[in-house]
């Protein structure tokens, strides 16, 4: 059995646009329905969502029916306990939130991998390695494993260059939520000045050498970070698709 090819961090390696849906509704059903949507990555939240390992290892399931939808996760927190965890559930690709600097960045990518590049844990036979059906996983893990870091604050901003150059961080996600919070524009994200901030966070990771992405369920918004630099993109999520869905029908008719 051969180890499943990561095509997110094929794309974005190759610079191909790859967008994404987010879903924070902890079921493998609708995660089967959207990972057959067109999207080329879910993320399944764990930060913000009532979702836990179980629910996550039954969408990981769901989302192998459709091979071109590559599933990422994003952990609560960057703990390499939880990491682990979802390593061997048989994650490929993580959003590690809220991280601050490059030894944060550093901390995240030793979590991933064996020794002695890393602290990750050895299990024979979990899901990650097929129960031990492939049989050269140890070897080829790391190169199909995918680390994208959050950057949430302007302390992370600041330190944005030195988090892009760590080795083994393959995405620098920007947090427009966090980010314009910390910065006194609390739910503004559209604010002149916070979309500045984020174009030029954007441009500043991609000069130095590393692949963006973001999150916004607003359009125009989209295609300016798009332009800006953005080569993975999240254009929705499944609870806004829920919640705006319901209420237009709902107009339609009362």
């Amino acid at each position: 059995m051969e180890i499943p090819v990561n095509t997110f961090k094929r794309g974005i390696y190759a610079g191909t646009q790859q967008i994404g849906l987010w879903c924070s509704v902890p079921s493998n059903f609708t995660a089967e329905i959207l990972a057959g949507s067109g999207f080329q990555w879910l993320l399944l939240d764990t930060e913000h969502a009532p979702n836990e390992l179980p629910i996550v290892y039954s969408q990981l399931q769901a989302c192998m029916e459709q091979p071109q939808t590559h599933p990422i996760v994003r952990i609560p927190w960057n703990d390499p306990v939880t990491i682990k965890r979802y390593l061997d559930a048989g994650v490929q690709t993580f959003l590690i939130p809220m991280v601050q600097n490059a030894q944060e960045a550093k901390a995240a990518v030793e979590a991933t991998r064996y020794p002695p590049k890393g602290i990750r844990g050895f299990a024979s036979a979990s899901r990650a390695s097929r129960f031990g059906r492939i049989k050269d996983y140890y070897e080829r893990a790391e190169q199909e494993i995918c680390v994208l870091v959050q950057v949430e604050t302007q302390e992370a901003v600041d330190n944005i260059e030195e988090i892009s150059a760590v080795e083994g961080v393959d995405g620098v996600f920007i947090g427009p939520g966090d980010l314009s919070s910390s910065i006194g524009y609390l739910g503004r994200q559209g604010e002149a000045h916070v979309v500045e901030l984020i174009e030029g966070a954007i441009r500043r990771i991609t000069a130095a050498g590393n692949r963006a992405g973001i999150l916004t369920p607003d359009e125009t918004l989209a295609k300016r970070y798009m332009a800006a630099g953005t080569i993975f993109t999240a254009v929705g999520s499944d609870t806004g698709i829920l919640a705006r869905g319901s209420e237009a029908l709902a107009r339609r008719f009362l």
